[in-house]
């Protein structure tokens, strides 16, 4: 099942610029039985961390982490970019392949020592993952896991995660080497 998901996820030459293949995972989401079977994999490996709560990444991160929060019986919690959150907001600076972002969180969506499994769609370069991270911690939260649908492996994402946040085990359930 794993290859029929990876063989719906195609790839979009020169999005959103010039020289870049873009992982679409769109294909996934629109079928039932794959989205399914991604969302059962994913509580599975995080239900074993025994996390408080889910924090899902703007935006396709909420496509996964809703219903995996949803299956686990816990709060979903929003990474969100800046300007919009209504609340109170803690912010971090979020650097990616494209441009220089920020991300936020209500700061009063954690408590000090949560423990919380961070979901998003896909690790590239690593940098929004870190910055996510980061953001919890700031609040007080502790990271038990972090998982994506995949993992752009060529990027070398996961070396600067582990780099930045030793303590924080990574899991994608797709690599592309290439």
């Amino acid at each position: 099942m794993i290859s029929r998901v990876k063989n719906l996820i195609r790839e979009i030459q020169d999005f959103p610029k010039p020289g870049v293949g873009f992982k679409d995972i769109t294909p996934v989401i629109e079928d039932p039985e794959s989205f399914d079977y991604v969302i059962d994999r994913m509580v599975s490996w995080g239900k074993d961390k025994k996390p408080q709560a889910v924090v899902g990444i703007e935006s396709r991160g909420f496509l996964f982490a809703a219903p995996v929060a949803n299956k686990m019986g816990l709060s979903l919690v929003l990474i969100r970019k800046k300007g919009k959150l209504p609340g109170k907001t803690v912010c971090v600076k979020a650097p990616n392949e494209y441009a220089l972002e920020y991300f936020e969180m209500h700061d009063d969506c954690l408590q000090p020592g949560q423990k919380v499994l961070i979901i998003d769609d896909l690790i590239a370069t690593g940098s929004s993952s870190v910055s996510a991270i980061d953001l919890v911690k700031k609040l007080g939260g502790e990271v038990v896991g972090f998982i994506s649908l995949v993992e752009l492996s060529f990027l070398n994402g996961l070396e600067f995660i582990k780099k930045s946040h030793p303590d924080v085990e990574i899991h994608s359930l797709i690599r592309f080497e290439e």
